[in-house]
């Protein structure tokens, strides 16, 4: 070592020194220059001597200085940096948040320990394994939850992160560092976008790769109406978890499924009859698609859809086989625009009434939609 030679000398003199202010100043001094690629392997095995020494000294700053100076240290002995880890909180915080000596298992087994302060400190760590993160929400707090939400190297499962907003979905200190993550399955932000304020709620549906046109959604404050739009640019994969969870929780409702065909997303509308009737998808798409009156009349009383809906989904399902996207700039804006426009012209021949905000909301739909001309 430049400053430092490790001899018997300097293990006697710590044992001998009374003072604790010495002891914790030479550990200090020996843990920063433990990785000095000087040392020969006599020097380090020595050196790894006295910190063992040094983790059962009774004085807290003797440990805490061997921490403080160790945490980051790849070199340190895994039991060491465990006995550290186990430590009070001024020692063990920077050892569980930086020491990459550490492996998932010894981390869950401290997050087992129901210490807070402990979990939060692994929570903030740089790369959170997975089945770490799982332990983290599982056992965790508020505080511990709202520190994992916040850390973008926290590897989070769809899984873990349902039952984060489950756990703490009504704490805006989860809340708001979970709606700001770089990506939420749909799951997870259907789950969410019912928990949340309304300002949140826009955060959501305008930054997790969801369509950006909620605004009449906010504003009629429609919690069908938003799930709908989270639906619509989301894999097939992805809306049939989406549906799933719907149907456990009482949330894939008739009005629903009747304002996805009428918007045009026959994804969700394919997969909630799918759920609904116990049908493959495959079939129900034959069924909904079929040329003749039986099919998806047949689908739809299976289904145990009300009587009154049905003129209206039949409306619907048959301007979208007469319409399609035309490939060209803006061809989304105008397929929904004539979706809207048709669907709307047939309340009348239909002899439908729909609710008022049913109606607000297709017609506000339109408002929303660019002033572009149509080009058939």
């Amino acid at each position: 070592m430049a400053e430092v030679k490790l001899t018997a000398d300097d293990v006697r003199r710590l044992l001998e020194d009374p003072s604790g202010e010495a002891r914790a100043e030479t550990a200090g001094k020996l843990a920063r220059h433990f990785e000095d690629a000087g040392l020969t392997e006599a020097e380090r095995k020595l050196a790894e001597d006295i910190f063992r020494l040094m983790v059962r000294d009774a004085e807290v700053r003797v440990r805490e200085a061997l921490a403080t100076n160790l945490k980051e240290n790849p070199l340190v002995p895994h039991d060491v940096a465990m006995a550290l880890a186990r430590d009070v909180a001024a020692v063990s915080l920077p050892v569980l948040e930086f020491s990459q000596v550490l492996s998932p298992a010894d981390l869950i087994g401290i997050v087992r320990g129901h210490d807070p302060a402990k979990q939060k400190a692994v929570a903030r760590r740089r790369d959170v394994e997975a089945e770490v993160a799982d332990a983290l929400v599982e056992e965790g707090d508020v505080e511990v939850a709202a520190a994992l939400a916040a850390n973008a190297g926290a590897h989070l499962t769809d899984e873990s992160l349902l039952k984060m907003v489950d756990r703490f979905g009504d704490d805006a200190r989860v809340q708001d560092p979970l709606v700001h993550r770089a990506h939420l399955p749909v799951t997870v932000s259907e789950r969410l976008v019912h928990r949340v304020s309304e300002q949140l709620k826009d955060h959501i549906l305008r930054n997790h790769e969801l369509p950006g046109d909620m605004a009449a959604d906010l504003v009629l404050q429609s919690r069908e109406r938003a799930t709908i739009t989270l639906s619509t640019e989301s894999s097939e994969d992805e809306v049939e978890a989406l549906i799933l969870q719907m149907r456990e929780h009482g949330r894939l409702t008739p009005s629903i499924i009747l304002r996805a065909v009428c918007m045009g997303d026959l994804k969700f509308f394919e997969y909630a009859m799918a759920v609904s009737t116990g049908l493959t998808v495959l079939n129900v798409r034959q069924l909904i698609h079929d040329s003749g009156p039986l099919g998806l009349k047949g689908l739809y009383d299976k289904a145990g859809l009300p009587n009154g809906f049905y003129p209206a989904m039949r409306a619907a399902v048959d301007v979208a086989h007469e319409t399609d996207y035309d490939g060209r700039e803006n061809d989304r804006e105008r397929y929904s625009r004539r979706m809207l426009e048709r669907v709307l012209t047939q309340y009348g021949d239909l002899g439908v009434e729909f609710e008022h905000n049913d109606l607000e909301y297709l017609l506000a739909k339109m408002n929303q939609l660019p002033a572009t001309p149509l080009h058939d």
